[in-house]
């Protein structure tokens, strides 16, 4: 399976990589690397207020120990009236918009081929942001080849990608109900809320905000080390918030699609 990406890659001999920071693309992104001349190479990342700051740090050093090429493009989502009203559709706009940008930047440095981290589990859950990549032909060599998540961290691991593991994460705009208005500040609550509950080594964490509540999604596994730390409770509500619940059916993805 590694051996089909890398005659892939080879095949497009120049690339452009949006690249989140996420593992997806950290290890296209790494293979790419490996597989063509670096000046082949170029990974783009978007920097905005819908990516955590921790996320957008470690990607950042993902490719500056690895001497990775890269392009930095700033982004404010909140200029985009989809995504400040949080539509139903606020992905595939966000996406459309994301990717058009990469894909410009990408063009005017001489890569045509640009490439995204979609791996073939995405295509099995509700992606509004798949429409818009396949209408701007952006390629998925992942999900063309098959390459699920745990396919990627197994691989991962084998290439010593430090964060392997690293649990998926998503656009902060994805813990408030569709509909809501998002600001800079409420995006930021939410980050802090989250950061707040991984200090206590709690690996995967979503907080979901509506209006003065704050619920928090982890696994069931870790239930009782929120229960009994009325001290976390008490820094989260002092971001600004009248309740804090925990959602007794453990983390799930997508809950406001369902």
């Amino acid at each position: 399976m590694l051996q089909k990406l890398k005659e892939r890659i080879k095949e497009l001999n120049k690339v452009a990589i949006a690249y989140s920071g996420g593992i997806d693309s950290s290890f296209l992104v790494y293979v790419a690397n490996k597989t063509l001349p670096k000046e082949n190479v170029l990974a783009i990342i978007v920097n905005g207020q819908m990516l955590a700051r921790q996320d957008y740090k470690e990607a950042i050093e993902f490719l500056e120990e690895n001497k990775f090429n890269y392009m930095e493009i700033p982004y404010d989502a909140l200029e985009l009236d989809e995504f400040r009203n949080n539509d139903k559709n606020r992905c595939y706009y966000c996406k459309k918009n994301i990717m058009t940008k990469i894909k410009k930047i990408a063009n005017d440095n001489g890569f045509e081929n640009v490439l995204d981290g979609k791996n073939f589990d995405d295509t099995k859950v509700y992606r509004p942001g798949n429409k818009a990549t396949k209408e701007l032909q952006i390629i998925s060599p992942l999900e063309e080849i098959g390459f699920t998540k745990e396919d990627i961290r197994k691989y991962s691991k084998q290439c010593k990608i430090k964060f392997w593991n690293k649990p998926s994460n998503s656009c902060l705009a994805t813990r408030f109900p569709y509909n809501t208005v998002l600001t800079n500040d409420s995006l930021k609550k939410v980050e802090e809320a989250e950061k707040i509950i991984k200090n206590l080594d709690i690996p995967k964490v979503r907080v979901r905000i509506y209006n003065d509540t704050a619920r928090i999604d982890i696994d069931k596994q870790y239930f009782e080390l929120i229960v009994k730390n009325e001290e976390i409770v008490q820094k989260i509500k002092n971001l600004g918030f009248k309740f804090v619940t925990l959602n007794l059916l453990g983390l799930r993805s997508g809950n406001f699609d369902e």
